[in-house]
């Protein structure tokens, strides 16, 4: 049965970077955009937070397949693979969390059409999206990303992936804050109203009149 959840963190990982390279390379060789815009054009903190996720996610992603591949090798040595957590239950919770992640990525990217952008992205910005997924999340990525790293954790159970589900949770709450300062710069009155209506996680939220 373990070999099962190798098998599936495997095929889970194959799936995103598809779609994700998928998409990207549409966007950028058939619709003129450069989605992926960490870093570019920021300073201080958020260039240093957004260039620091992009490491992390490439690192995590390696981290994934030395462990599901079984292999001598880690990225993050002893005292980072301490086992915490080891049964099935959990195993079973991380995939099913890792399944809804994907599912909620593949959303938002179609909800998204050509307004995706991996970063804060000052130069072509798209249209404000408030329909699909996000007519009941502000940040179905970030929660894709919360949940797959969750997951993970969940099915390896070491410290290194709970260190790694930490650091996203955290670090990706900043960067919304940063990007809800920049949306509401940008979209100004049509971005309050939706945050009025719409939860930075999840939910509606309904006001009387």
């Amino acid at each position: 049965m373990k070999d099962f959840f190798d098998y599936f963190q495997i095929a889970g990982l194959a799936f995103f970077l598809t779609v994700f390279v998928g998409r990207t390379l549409y966007l950028r060789f058939s619709r003129n955009i450069n989605p992926i815009t960490l870093g570019v054009g920021k300073k201080g903190l958020q260039r240093i937070v957004e260039i620091a996720f992009f490491v992390g996610l490439l690192a995590w992603i390696v981290e994934v397949l030395l462990y599901a591949l079984h292999t001598k090798s880690r990225l993050f040595s002893a005292p980072f693979d301490t086992q915490l957590v080891d049964t099935m239950p959990a195993k079973i919770i991380g995939a099913a969390l890792a399944i809804i992640a994907l599912i909620i990525f593949v959303w938002a990217l179609a909800s998204f059409s050509d307004s995706w952008r991996l970063g804060i992205d000052r130069r072509t910005q798209g249209a404000l999206i408030t329909n699909g997924i996000f007519s009941v999340s502000r940040n179905p990525i970030f929660v894709f990303i919360d949940l797959y790293f969750i997951g993970t954790f969940l099915i390896n159970g070491t410290l290194i992936f709970l260190l790694f589900a930490a650091a996203a949770v955290i670090g990706l709450h900043y960067q919304i804050v940063q990007e809800e300062k920049f949306l509401a710069e940008t979209y100004g009155r049509a971005y309050r109203d939706y945050c009025a209506g719409t939860g930075r996680y999840l939910g509606r939220r309904y006001t009387s009149h």
